[in-house]
């Protein structure tokens, strides 16, 4: 078991070196994402991949929805996923000649309609295969079109892409809007940069007078955005053509300039490039590191205890703080305890890896927050008993840790 421990660890590592590699390649990664469904997240998805694509940039579309991938039938796409230049890699489906797309539908065989069972750790399996084992083009544009929701799906987008940027679409109806404050909050907490909000559905042109028709309401994404100090990208009206020509795998709606629509929606895109091309600089991966991993020595470890009452905590997400403990040659040499985030799915693993952790001991720990601090190269020792955070870091730095079973129960 331990040896085949190992091997997937050594399979982690060798991924996590593939895709720092692939995205070097990539100048900007965009996540769409929405609060809720229905509000038209994946249309803009593809329209704005398209419209990229049309002004000559070299764009790569992935499709993240795994659940309900709409992108290749909005594309019309009838092609599969082929074999890539690089040795053991497969090639994306090409839409045009400087556009390709990648989903989950062309890998489910014949039946497009079968459903997809998945839990969250395959889930993530699949995502970083999606840019570890995808012999994508030097792009200048990824765009990335997420299920709805701040699951494992977009969180494992921000723990793999650390610089990839959101655009986050909604519609002006109030119950829309609170979901896209839970969206806004989720990239906070886990420091991805938003680009805009994309007010869609914000009213219908009469096609008899030419009068607006507010079907839901008015402003309400420009008020959110202005409440939370955000970039209101754009407001694209009701426009039917987006359905019929969705349904049927037509993108030519954005080559009619008469369209309110396809006016609107340029205007979003010219906001996007030049937000993207002013902001070229590497965004650093958190303003509140613990300890710069680049400095810090070969010979010394930030060890990190969750702590309830001054001893080990039993449930790794439910405790009051963390001891980071700083150790040199074998040695204590800081101890400094941090209150952690808010306890939301996959918040903790990112942020202990943001703060420097590099062994994290605890009491219990659910299966996919083991495999996401994995993935970041922290070692993870579990069941270990419930002393101080000091008396275990002894212990684990004179080889007596004795680590027990799993004491977490969900």
């Amino acid at each position: 078991m331990a040896n085949e421990n190992m091997s997937q660890q050594d399979q982690h590592k060798q991924q996590d070196v593939e895709i720092k590699e692939r995205l070097h390649h990539i100048k900007n990664k965009i996540l769409v994402m929405s609060g809720k469904g229905g509000v038209g997240k994946s249309s803009v998805a593809a329209y704005l991949s398209v419209a990229l694509a049309k002004r000559g940039y070299r764009v790569g579309l992935m499709d993240v929805d795994l659940h309900g991938p709409s992108i290749p039938r909005m594309l019309g796409l009838k092609g599969n996923i082929g074999p890539g230049i690089s040795e053991g890699k497969a090639h994306p489906i090409m839409y045009i000649p400087n556009m390709e797309v990648i989903s989950i539908e062309p890998l489910m065989g014949e039946n497009k309609d079968s459903a997809t069972i998945w839990r969250g750790p395959l889930k993530i399996g699949v995502i970083r295969q999606f840019i570890a084992d995808i012999d994508w083009s030097d792009l200048d544009y990824m765009i990335i079109d997420s299920p709805p929701g701040t699951g494992d799906e977009p969180l494992t987008i921000a723990q793999t892409i650390p610089d990839a940027k959101s655009v986050i679409v909604t519609t002006p109806q109030e119950i829309s809007l609170a979901d896209v404050r839970k969206s806004i909050n989720f990239c906070r907490q886990v420091h991805m940069e938003i680009l805009g909000i994309v007010e869609n559905m914000s009213g219908l042109k009469c096609p008899h007078c030419g009068e607006m028709i507010d079907i839901f309401k008015t402003q309400g994404g420009m008020l959110t955005a202005k409440k939370e100090g955000l970039n209101l990208l754009g407001s694209l009206p009701f426009e039917p053509e987006v359905v019929s020509k969705g349904d049927t795998g037509n993108m030519s709606l954005l080559d009619d300039n008469k369209l309110l629509f396809t006016q609107e929606f340029n205007k979003i895109v010219d906001k996007i490039v030049k937000l993207t091309e002013t902001r070229s600089e590497p965004v650093p991966e958190s303003k509140n590191e613990f300890l710069d991993r680049k400095k810090r020595s070969a010979d010394s470890k930030v060890l990190v205890v969750p702590v309830s009452g001054g001893k080990l905590s039993a449930h790794f997400g439910h405790c009051e703080q963390f001891a980071f403990i700083e150790t040199q040659n074998g040695k204590i040499i800081e101890t400094e305890m941090r209150n952690p985030p808010a306890h939301e799915p996959g918040v903790l693993p990112r942020w202990l890896y943001e703060q420097g952790a590099d062994v994290a001991i605890v009491g219990g720990m659910g299966e996919s927050a083991q495999q996401l601090l994995r993935e970041k190269g922290i070692e993870v020792i579990i069941g270990a008993p419930m002393d101080s955070p000091e008396s275990l870091a002894n212990q684990y730095l004179s080889d007596t840790l004795v680590a027990g079973a799993n004491v977490c129960d969900h």
